[in-house]
């Protein structure tokens, strides 16, 4: 079931629980839906994903590792021949740009497990537009990049310091900072994921192992779920605090 129920966006307190959160006199009711006018249309060549409708049963959250702008991601996908992307890759504004129509699908996953395709094909993939992963350097946070000398990630200085951070003093997937998803995104996210709720009918309740590898998202069990679900090289998208509330309110 749908809440209606506005999830908080920053403005709540990170260690308030999710009940206290639908009390909370900031809670009001949602009135926003997904316009299909919102969706911006890509100029995406047919031979870049398979033009095959197939049955959905879950939805996969991914964030880019590259700076603010699709772009430079989508001519990415054009130049592979291994037909990898998303169906929708949403920009730090929250605008939803549509490579393909997710009644199609493309590869996304990358799993070794055997039934790989099948995944691939039962499910639809959004990108988040952020850089992920950061590495602190001198009292600044920068983008990781894997350097092919040291054989580890070091701070991309010429990227530039990143300012919205979440920190993770435990850690995430190995790292202890991550580029924040902006409010504009989350929101968006949030009318896509009802959208394909109401249009194929994949489960919104909140899967607890999401943010590790979860047999159940191997097995194919309906819902929503992050990349991190199925492979531990990979750290997206990481649990941020906002994102899940969201996540929870569906």
């Amino acid at each position: 079931m749908i809440s209606l129920y506005k999830y908080s966006l920053g403005l709540l307190n990170d260690s308030t629980t999710y009940s206290q959160n639908l009390k909370n006199e900031e809670a009001e009711l949602l009135v926003s839906k997904l316009n299909l006018n919102e969706l911006i249309q890509v100029d995406f060549p047919e031979d870049q994903y398979f033009k095959e409708q197939t049955d959905k049963k879950q939805i996969v959250i991914h964030h880019t590792v590259s700076g603010q702008g699709t772009d430079g991601d989508i001519d990415w996908w054009r130049s592979t021949s291994d037909r990898i992307g998303t169906s929708i890759i949403i920009d730090w504004k929250g605008a939803m740009y549509q490579c393909f129509s997710t009644k199609y699908w493309s590869h996304h996953l990358g799993t070794h497990a055997p039934n790989n395709k099948a995944l691939n094909m039962a499910s639809i993939g959004v990108e988040i537009d952020a850089w992920g992963a950061l590495i602190k350097f001198n009292n600044a946070w920068y983008p990781a990049k894997w350097d092919i000398v040291s054989k580890q990630n070091v701070p991309n200085i010429k990227a530039g310091a990143i300012k919205n951070v979440q920190e993770y003093p435990n850690g995430f997937r190995g790292f202890y900072g991550y580029e924040k998803y902006s409010d504009a995104q989350i929101e968006s996210l949030r009318k896509l994921l009802i959208f394909w709720n109401e249009k194929f009918g994949i489960t919104l309740n909140y899967n607890e192992d999401m943010w590790d590898l979860s047999t159940k998202a191997l097995s194919g069990t309906p819902g929503v779920w992050t990349h991190v679900s199925y492979r531990t090289d990979k750290s997206d998208c990481h649990p941020q605090p906002e994102l899940i509330n969201m996540l929870k309110t569906l």
